[in-house]
């Protein structure tokens, strides 16, 4: 039973959750902050409250067209290309994924020491070591004041103690991806990535939505009843998160892709949580195709990856709240000339999401893509620099970007350090070598 701290937490939550979603909560916050301040909150009454909000009308003038099922939301995507020409050539695709695996795992260690930072945060930090603009791994600073000392976890992450990608969530549901698809096949289904979570994942390793999933699925339950029982945090950046392994299997066919990637995130979210994932998985299957991004060209760059990010867009709700703010970062990025700027004009509107959640934090991915220009330093940095969730969003920006430039183009600044390892609390899979599991998804990329 969760105690009486962590149960107030979970109704502040959910009554949060539940405006975004556009019900009328106030009637129902109001007598929480009352029984708050009275100190009447029985486990009754936290009962009450819990079916309260759960049991609230539906929303009668929200703007948005929001659907969970896979059907309801292909019926309202906009029309896109749903499958890309793809190089079917073994060492050149293999390229292009082990450039996503290394990509990822960069963007990530960058991001680590400093997730849950704001991007002011971030530039005060910088300032005060010299490092701005960031443009290579965080360096530790000589007793830092008490706001600016990294999470003990972050050590291995910093410039100068890096000998492999150490272990992180994003990283760890990559390889569960892959676990997921080399063991179950391409038809796998919600109860085998549930089952996976339950023999491969340890329960400290998951945090929020996956975390209130986990404990679901523990007490008896099945999607997608896991993704709404006690899950305030079902919009959460969770999913998006583990949306890799979908895109690298399905190279040029970002439908597919999204599919894998609605199956695998209903086990935990709704809505646009699990459009952040289809978004991610539709955006990496159409990195894949093509040729490769010439470097140095950033005009070339610039729209291709519109065109990727595009790609995204077309597998998921036309009228979802992501989708409108992707849409609107792609419009900001072509009025302002430098990230900051774009930022301050779409935090206007989006700076009242939780720091973790799938919305705010796409648009981190989608600046640091477009700013970026092609360059695999910069689009990481862009997207780290921007603060929220640092590490999801550098791994996710370097994903797409790795796959479009391949690991041959990508430079020995970034993927160097990592000497070829990742750690993982996935169990089997420490120490795994990340050319093998780029050869690995390859296999299973090529056999579709």
């Amino acid at each position: 039973m969760p105690s009486e701290q962590e149960r107030i937490g979970l109704v502040e939550l959910e009554i949060q959750q539940r405006r975004e979603e556009g019900y009328d909560v106030e009637a129902v916050a109001t007598l929480f902050a009352q029984m708050r301040s009275t100190g009447g909150l029985t486990h009754a009454r936290f009962e009450a409250m819990e079916a309260a909000l759960a049991e609230l009308p539906p929303p009668t003038s929200f703007p948005y067209v929001e659907p969970s099922d896979l059907e309801g939301i292909r019926a309202v995507r906009p029309v896109a290309i749903h499958e890309w020409p793809v190089d079917a050539d073994t060492e050149r695709l293999y390229d292009r994924i082990y450039g996503a695996w290394l990509a990822r795992c960069a963007g990530c260690t960058l991001g680590k020491p400093v997730e849950g930072w704001h991007r002011e945060k971030i530039a005060r930090y910088l300032k005060m070591l010299d490092d701005a603009p960031l443009t290579d791994y965080f360096r530790a600073l000589d007793n830092p004041p008490k706001e600016f000392r990294f999470h003990r976890a972050s050590g291995e992450c910093l410039r100068g103690r890096i000998r492999a990608m150490a272990r992180d969530d994003d990283i760890d549901y990559t390889i569960l991806g892959l676990h997921l698809l080399e063991s179950k096949g391409r038809d796998f289904r919600t109860e085998d990535v549930a089952d996976a979570w339950l023999t491969l994942l340890p329960y400290q390793m998951v945090y929020t939505a996956e975390r209130a999933a986990y404990r679901s699925l523990v007490e008896g339950r099945v999607a997608p009843e896991t993704a709404t029982y006690r899950n305030p945090c079902r919009e959460w950046i969770g999913a998006q998160i583990r949306a890799d392994a979908w895109g690298y299997a399905n190279p040029g066919n970002p439908e597919r892709a999204a599919e894998y990637a609605w199956r695998d995130a209903r086990l935990s979210h709704v809505k646009n949580g699990i459009y952040g994932e289809m978004w991610v998985a539709a955006m990496l299957a159409a990195a894949l195709a093509g040729d490769k991004l010439a470097i140095g060209n950033k005009g070339a760059a610039r729209e291709r990856i519109e065109n990727v990010i595009g790609a995204g867009l077309g597998e998921i709700p036309a009228q979802s709240r992501l989708a409108e703010a992707i849409r609107e970062t792609l419009t900001v990025a072509r009025e302002e000339a430098s990230w900051e700027d774009a930022w301050d004009r779409l935090m206007a509107k989006y700076s009242h999401y939780h720091w973790i959640h799938t919305i705010n934090n796409a648009i981190c991915v989608a600046l640091g893509l477009l700013y970026g220009q092609g360059d695999l330093g910069q689009t990481i940095c862009v997207a780290v620099a921007c603060g929220f969730d640092t590490d999801c969003n550098g791994a996710t920006a370097g994903s797409v970007l790795g796959a479009m430039l391949g690991a041959k183009a990508l430079p020995e600044k970034w993927v160097s350090p990592l000497n070829d390892l990742a750690h993982s609390g996935v169990f089997g899979f420490d120490n795994s070598i990340i050319s093998d599991l780029a050869r690995r998804t390859t296999s299973i990329a090529l056999a579709a």
